[in-house]
């Protein structure tokens, strides 16, 4: 894949609602975990939410009032990348490729409630809208005019990659010159992150029944990928957003290309509904494919930004597959950090805001280190980067990003001149 390229970003997240606020609270290492707005009989429970965030900034009172949160965060990270590209979009030329996993169900959840607890004529007579998981990328075709393609993709934590990635292909392949790409998740409690009334979502604690996030009493340990002592997941929440298109456009009409995308692939694990192939098999592969589809060897990657949720599991298989396509191909050790330690694990939209993340360690060589961990699993053959923030001379960052359901994708980003 060539003459794809990134120029422009945005954000929403529980560390900010701007690119650069982001990689600087990133950078200083600030954890965006705190308590969750809901109460739980297993005691406290880390959160991951955005708070504060203002809809009238970024939409019309009508827009807002016709769309769940989720897609009230995209259009906000739209609207950022827009503005820092400065394209002017060809409405049929332009594809829209979004990314979400639940899309409106905070929306779905709470008409249950409203029927239940005060009847049919509380439910929201906008819920069927407000729920679609389609609707963020609509509301995206609608702001801007927009009649390319209209996609939405859901390969759970996966799908933000797998959305750019798709994208960047129909660039490549001459089907658009131009897209909004990226992956949104969460919008669970109110836009204040707190929480309404007496609803509490059912997903919530549905994630705590299945194990997946375990109670703890230190917020900086919470989530700490790659660390020996790692036991769960933190939910996050939040959108990335990116401007892609041709390069000859970009440099034609003086855009700051911020990256390039040289490489992706995506593929099933078939393994498990939510656990790794164990091994790691697939998740090295769908590495290897990525790489091979940029025309790169592993020596020709500068740092690597983790899936690694956290989980023993998880975190045990991509050990693995890095060490296998990284660790035992290369004349040095690979950097590799995860957002995680950060931000939680942010679902659909974790691999666009890794992205974020790449996009500046590329353009000022800083590669940001993970939040909490010190305790480095000794099964990693590779450098994690821990403590603070390492220079690093990066031209090409791989980024990945594993989902339930075996969904693997990888992406691989490069510095422009």
């Amino acid at each position: 894949m060539r003459n794809v390229v990134i120029t422009g970003m945005g954000i929403v997240s529980s560390l900010g609602f701007e690119v650069g606020e982001f990689s600087a609270r990133v950078r200083s290492g600030e954890i965006g975990i705190h308590p969750a707005p809901w109460p739980s009989a297993a005691g406290a429970v880390w959160w991951s939410g955005v708070r504060d965030f203002e809809p009238a900034r970024w939409m019309s009172p009508v827009v807002e009032a016709g769309t769940d949160l989720y897609a009230q965060f995209t259009l906000a990270a739209a609207e950022q990348s827009v503005r820092q590209s400065g394209i002017g979009f060809d409405p049929a030329r332009t594809a829209i490729v979004h990314g979400t996993t639940l899309g409106g169900v905070r929306a779905l959840l709470r008409a249950q409630y409203e029927l239940e607890h005060h009847g049919a004529a509380a439910i929201d007579r906008k819920t069927m809208i407000k729920i679609s998981p389609n609707m963020a990328a609509a509301q995206l075709a609608m702001r801007w005019n927009l009649h390319g393609p209209l996609l939405t993709v859901s390969t759970a934590c996966a799908s933000s990659l797998d959305a750019i990635g798709t994208a960047a292909r129909m660039i490549a392949d001459g089907r658009a010159d131009a897209a909004l790409a990226g992956g949104t998740e969460g919008g669970w409690a109110g836009a204040d992150g707190r929480a309404e009334d007496k609803f509490e979502p059912a997903v919530f604690h549905s994630e705590l029944g299945y194990g997946m996030t375990r109670p703890g009493l230190d917020r900086s340990v919470a989530s700490i990928p790659f660390d020996r002592r790692r036991s769960g997941v933190v939910t996050g929440e939040g959108s990335a957003m990116f401007v892609l298109e041709r390069e000859e456009s970009a440099r034609a009409r003086g855009a700051a290309v911020l990256a390039e995308v040289v490489g992706y692939a995506s593929l099933a694990d078939a393994c498990h509904p939510s656990s790794p192939e164990p091994t790691g098999r697939w998740e090295a592969e769908v590495m290897r494919q990525a790489l091979a589809e940029a025309e790169l060897s592993p020596n020709q990657v500068d740092a690597l930004i983790a899936h690694a949720t956290s989980t023993p599991k998880g975190d045990t298989a991509e050990i693995s597959a890095i060490n296998t396509v990284h660790a035992r191909n290369r004349r040095a050790e690979l950097p590799v950090m995860s957002l995680k330690g950060h931000i939680g694990h942010s679902g659909a939209a974790a691999g666009a805001m890794s992205l974020v993340t790449a996009v500046h360690t590329l353009g000022d060589g800083v590669l940001p280190h993970t939040a909490g961990t010190r305790e480095v699993d000794p099964e990693a053959e590779f450098t994690v980067v821990t403590g603070t923030p390492v220079d690093v001379a990066a031209r090409t960052i791989q980024l990945n990003a594993f989902g339930f359901g075996g969904q693997n994708a990888s992406l691989i980003v490069r510095r422009r001149p």
